[in-house]
């Protein structure tokens, strides 16, 4: 009845696998969730309990594709180009 090395020999099987909305190796195969981001559920798993993993997550830690151009385009009032009376005539 050894619960060391002994037992540490039978695992060979995978309880988690690839997320498909985060990526990570957190989708448990049996529960259906993952650990990671909380999927199928429709919003992001966080908890507040959680701040260093929120820092990780949250906004300003990826591209930010989108998000860094708004602040710019606010500051000039989300103007936008018109094209010129001569542009349209040719159209």
């Amino acid at each position: 009845m050894t619960k060391g090395t002994s037992s540490f020999g039978k695992r060979h099987t995978k309880t988690h696998t690839l997320c498909r909305r985060c990526g990570n190796r957190a989708f448990h195969r049996q529960h259906k969730t993952c650990g990671q981001c909380g999927y199928p559920s429709a919003k992001l798993r966080s908890y507040e309990w959680g701040q260093k993993a929120k820092r990780r997550k949250t906004t300003g830690t990826g591209r930010m594709r989108h998000l860094k151009n708004v602040s710019r385009r606010f500051k000039n009032g989300f103007r936008y180009v018109h094209r010129s009376l001569a542009m349209c005539s040719i159209l």
